[in-house]
């Protein structure tokens, strides 16, 4: 039986990736992992976000809105279950549940094998999911939250950047077909 399976959109062809068994939840733990230990260890390391970047790229890859729309609201919510007492629970889960599905819902859309297209994408949903914490924590919680600030560009170039190395290393996770 074969692994992939097609989408065909008009006159495109895109591929549906299969992963192997337990890939997306080793990735899914080794990314919280990591995104509760870095920043201890190096303080730059708060720029980065790799449950989102993890969220991101099998939302892209997998190409079904459901499946994206819920491996965001688990990773959100386990993401703020680790974040302390300075993140609400609920925060990263409703922001990463959007993300997930939009995710989704453009890679069945748009060829995103291309390390440019990754690049791109990535620093937008990473805008639009720094977008969506601001507006929860402004809109819900009514704390003041800057939005836009060279913070947010740098940290959206910088965790862009490496989703392209972080995708490619991901990529290795896939059934053969």
């Amino acid at each position: 039986m074969n692994d992939a399976f097609d989408l065909r959109i008009g006159e495109s062809h895109i591929e549906v990736h299969k992963f192997r068994t337990g890939a997306i939840l080793f990735a899914t733990l080794f990314a919280l992992v990591i995104q509760a230990w870095f920043p201890l260890r190096f303080a730059r390391a708060t720029l980065l976000d790799f449950p989102l970047l993890v969220t991101i790229y099998f939302g892209l890859s997998r190409r079904n809105p459901s499946t994206g729309l819920l491996l965001g609201m688990a990773i959100g919510l386990f993401q703020d279950s680790l974040s302390g007492p300075t993140v609400p629970l609920g925060l990263y889960g409703i922001a990463k549940t959007i993300i997930g599905y939009l995710a989704s819902s453009i890679g069945a859309r748009l060829d995103t094998e291309h390390p440019a297209a990754r690049f791109a994408l990535t620093a937008v949903f990473f805008i639009a999911h720094q977008g969506l914490v601001f507006l929860t924590r402004r809109i819900l919680l009514g704390q003041p939250e800057p939005w836009f600030n060279l913070h947010l560009l740098v940290a959206a170039l910088v965790n862009a950047l490496v989703a392209v190395f972080v995708f490619i290393l991901l990529d290795r996770l896939r059934r053969p077909s």
